[in-house]
């Protein structure tokens, strides 16, 4: 008989994005449970993961009643399901998780860490959300940063002792799929008319972004960047591939009306693959203010793309200044702006990085050597091992 394990998100596109594919995997060896939000989406995952769901729902604000209800009916569920394990991801998921797990007497208690938003939270919500960091923390048995700078910036909040912590194989969640990112999958017919259907000339250079359209991804100052570069180079395009999230994090009012009106800037909003994106694409701009250990970097990478990413954790692992892509200052316009440039103007050092970027993937991020990881440590609490 298989034991239990309990993997909670608080919405469910962090489980079918973050970590595609992982949960079936992981059915092969215990009988994995989905919690989150969203009925209709999570009963859509659970049927293309192959794995049961429970539907609880949490927000990804601060709602301290709907948040106590959460706690209380996860509770319940894990007291009749006993599971052996409780693994928990995102912020709202890891607090409700983590204590219902503790209250119910789940015996192994496991949280990733996947980006801290609180890092970009000042005064006394930033106060509160620090005590809730802490508490979910302690809350655990073990708590598992998905990069190595993201697990100094955890000891130097001091959120929980160090003998917690754990960085899994070279850091990720879910490392990347390099069969599926794969720019040979996607023939030069096929990027001419995804181009021409995007009103994208065939001899312009393409900077892609890949992400939520918000604040604290670096979209305003990647906007501006563009536009400053699109004075000395015509022959540019800027592809926005994501949703915006106005009620959390809004761009500026100046961004969005560039956005609407600059025809060299191109919205195609959220896309369930990514890939064709990627593969018109000659640049990735990440300039990102905080993350976890970014999916999307390694995706760009893995379709042979030099990225340009800000200088944080996880996006500074994954790129080597000019061996794979630029890492610039966070908040920084002029910055994007001059990285741009050089990725236009140095054909040679850019050809390099785009020869490096896939080859640095497929050796540091393949998926099954961060999936393997997972399962080992798993193994170390099973009593049948």
């Amino acid at each position: 008989m298989k034991e239990k394990i309990i993997r909670i998100t608080t919405v469910p596109i962090s489980l079918e994005k973050l970590l595609s594919g992982q949960l079936r995997f992981m059915s092969s060896f215990y009988d994995v449970i989905a919690v989150s939000s969203e009925k209709e989406n999570l009963e859509k995952l659970g049927k293309a993961q192959e794995v049961p769901v429970f539907h609880l729902e949490m927000t990804r604000k601060i709602t301290p009643i709907k948040d106590i209800i959460a706690v209380i009916k996860l509770f319940l569920f894990l007291k009749k399901t006993k599971p052996l394990i409780v693994h928990s991801h995102t912020p709202k998921a890891g607090i409700v998780g983590m204590l219902a797990a503790k209250l119910a007497g789940v015996p192994h208690r496991l949280h990733t860490v996947a980006g801290l938003p609180l890092l970009e939270v000042t005064g006394l919500k930033r106060k509160l959300l620090n005590v809730v960091e802490k508490f979910t923390y302690a809350c655990a048995n073990k708590v598992y940063p998905n990069s190595f700078g993201l697990r100094d910036i955890i000891i130097e909040n001091n959120f929980c002792e160090p003998e917690k912590l754990k960085v899994l194989a070279n850091g990720s969640s879910n490392g990347i799929d390099t069969s599926y990112f794969n720019s040979e999958l996607f023939s030069v017919n096929q990027n001419l008319n995804l181009k021409n259907e995007l009103g994208i000339h065939p001899d312009d250079f393409v900077f892609v972004f890949v992400g939520r359209l918000v604040r604290d991804k670096g979209i305003n100052e990647m906007v501006l960047a563009f536009e400053l570069l699109q004075k000395e180079n015509a022959k540019i395009k800027l592809l926005l591939v994501g949703d915006y999230e106005n009620d959390l994090d809004p761009l500026s009012s100046t961004t969005v009306n560039s956005i609407n009106t600059n025809n060299s800037i191109l919205a195609v909003g959220f896309k369930n693959d990514v890939r064709p994106y990627f593969a018109i694409a000659n640049t990735l701009v990440f300039p990102s203010y905080r993350e976890g250990f970014p999916n999307v970097v390694m995706q760009a990478g893995a379709m042979n793309l030099p990225c340009i990413v800000s200088n944080i954790n996880g996006c500074n692992e994954i790129i080597i200044e000019k061996e794979n892509g630029f890492i610039i200052p966070v908040k920084n316009d002029l910055a994007i702006f001059e990285a741009m440039k050089k990725i236009l103007s140095n054909t040679l050092l850019t050809t390099k990085m785009k020869t490096n970027s896939r080859a640095m993937i497929v050796s540091r991020y393949e998926q099954k050597v961060v999936w393997d990881a997972i399962l080992s440590e798993y193994r170390t609490f099973d009593p049948r091992i």
